[in-house]
């Protein structure tokens, strides 16, 4: 099998442990999640984090979001410009909200375009060494990229329920290991990153 195929199938397998959970664990765990990374994620006054809005049976990371928000931390969420391109827009109190791309949800393009340094990663499937697999478009590998180029490197944490771990993801030289992985179970520093 092609690694291609492979995680084609990975990421198969793992959105359907994850649609596999009813409407009521999903809600429990999204909770759960919130309670342990409020606790664990150390944010400064004025951190701009990066969360997302959740689709199809995603965690729901806005309660963590607006943890993070009551500990001092500035918030965005990814907007899609085209098929290749994520900007970050900040999202402030009140401000409307428009379709941002793959069912997303956003601040409008009148938003502020920032650069976080905390991402909060939406994702399919991930290992126990912090690879991920997305959902095939490669968005968040090229907007990773991109601030890299700039000079940031961003603290890199994958939220996501258990029961969407893998074995093992193959990974290729574009791809960036996750810093932590939040679940419902806790967060975990992956080994070759710590906990930045």
């Amino acid at each position: 099998m092609s690694e291609k195929r492979f995680k084609n199938e990975l990421r198969r397998q793992a959105l359907a442990a994850r649609d596999a959970m009813d409407a009521e664990a999903r809600i429990e765990a999204s909770l759960e999640i919130d309670r342990i990374g409020a606790r664990e994620i150390e944010v400064t006054p004025g951190t701009m984090v990066s969360g997302f809005w959740p689709i199809r049976s995603e965690v729901d990371v806005r309660p963590l979001m607006f943890s993070l928000r009551e500990k001092g931390a500035r918030l965005c969420l990814p907007a899609i410009l085209d098929k290749t391109t994520i900007v970050f827009r900040e999202l402030v109190r009140g401000a409307p909200m428009v379709d941002t791309g793959f069912g997303t949800a956003g601040p409008g393009p009148d938003a502020e375009i920032v650069d976080p340094v905390l991402l909060l990663v939406p994702l399919a499937a991930f290992d126990c060494a912090g690879h991920r697999i997305g959902y095939g478009a490669g968005h968040y590998d090229r907007a990773i990229s991109n601030l890299h180029e700039k000079g940031i490197e961003p603290r890199l944490v994958g939220v996501a329920f258990a029961a969407q771990e893998v074995e093992r993801v193959p990974s290729e030289s574009h791809d960036v290991a996750l810093s932590a992985i939040l679940t419902e179970r806790g967060l975990r520093p992956m080994p070759e990153t710590g906990d930045r």
